[in-house]
């Protein structure tokens, strides 16, 4: 069979959208453990340890490889979804004289393409919110913290180390999750502080000041250094987002208007995986009399569950903001 009839076959599309479809049920499965420690673990420590799952994701090699098989997934499984809807509409263009979906198919399976499309959307918006600003935007702040110890507001950095947000904010700048010190702006303070030095001791020897500028010469950097690796800090853009307090200037509550739309796309999402994930396992063939009942048992337990659990989130983050 060539490449042409293979994508044009029905039964071809039908293979890869069982295929694309139970990659993305995983997908969910580790982006749900992910995202419930939003609501699992609360204070700096939940802070910290989303933030981590945050950063593990987008920097790990293997989760970022995994992470374009995703998009690809996405994007092919709605593609195909859109063609085999356009195709059996094309085999039948005329309906039966007489025709009772409900009495061989269930609602879900009747509004697939519907309900598909409705979760596409929202996967667009939620990750124009949250993915966006966290991958390309620089609207999501870095992780910092107030250290008793020090008496001053720290970055959380991978290896632990010890730099404030003074200390950047003077002498550095952030590019993405690194904190960098800028040469340029660490030699202009050196000049500083030895010109402050001379200023206030006039009497200095010829001799003591060839000293000084040799000095100045070890001290100074001739490139910029990475001091350290630290965190973005979404936990706070999440907890903002879904919050009481997100109201736009006129007053309309978009912390409950995300929350609500949140919900209903992952009732949404439930009742596409009602018949999408039994559904799956029927296309790649996967018939036996013995296992299919247990398939369509854990399908539609997966359907209610899943989807149940990410919209508790939103609502918990929202009761308690």
């Amino acid at each position: 069979m060539s490449n042409s009839a293979l994508i044009k076959s029905s039964i071809a599309k039908k293979y890869w959208m069982a295929l694309t479809g139970l990659f993305l049920c995983l997908f969910l499965v580790g982006h749900l453990i992910g995202n419930l420690q939003l609501i699992i673990k609360t204070g700096e420590e939940g802070r910290r340890a989303f933030n981590e799952y945050a950063y593990f994701m987008t920097h790990n090699p293997a989760i970022m490889v995994l992470s374009y098989l995703t998009y690809f997934s996405i994007l092919f499984h709605a593609i195909d979804g859109i063609a085999l809807f356009i195709q059996n509409k094309k085999a039948r263009p005329v309906s039966y004289a007489y025709n009772k979906p409900s009495a061989n198919s269930s609602l879900p399976s009747r509004y697939m393409a519907l309900l598909g499309t409705i979760v596409l959307v929202f996967i667009a918006t939620h990750m124009s919110n949250f993915w966006w600003k966290m991958k390309v935007s620089d609207e999501v702040p870095m992780h910092t913290y107030y250290s008793p110890s020090s008496q001053d507001t720290m970055y959380l950095t991978q290896k632990g180390e010890q730099i404030s947000t003074k200390q950047i904010r003077e002498l550095g700048e952030i590019e993405g999750t690194e904190l960098i010190l800028k040469a340029d702006k660490f030699n202009a303070s050196i000049e500083q502080q030895y010109s402050s030095y001379l200023a206030s001791n006039p009497g200095i020897s010829d001799d003591q000041l060839a000293d000084i500028e040799e000095q100045k010469k070890k001290l100074k950097s001739k490139k910029d250094e990475i001091l350290a690796e630290g965190y973005k800090d979404l936990h706070t853009v999440v907890m903002a987002f879904f919050s009481k307090k997100n109201k736009s200037d006129s007053g309309v509550p978009l912390g409950l208007l995300g929350m609500f739309l949140y919900v209903i796309s992952m009732a949404v999402l439930g009742f596409h995986l009602w018949h999408g994930f039994a559904s799956a396992f029927q296309s790649l063939g996967m018939n036996h009399p013995k296992y299919t009942p247990l398939i369509k048992v854990f399908g539609r337990g997966y359907a209610i569950v899943v989807p149940l659990l990410f919209a508790i989130i939103p609502i918990l983050i929202y009761l308690n903001s």
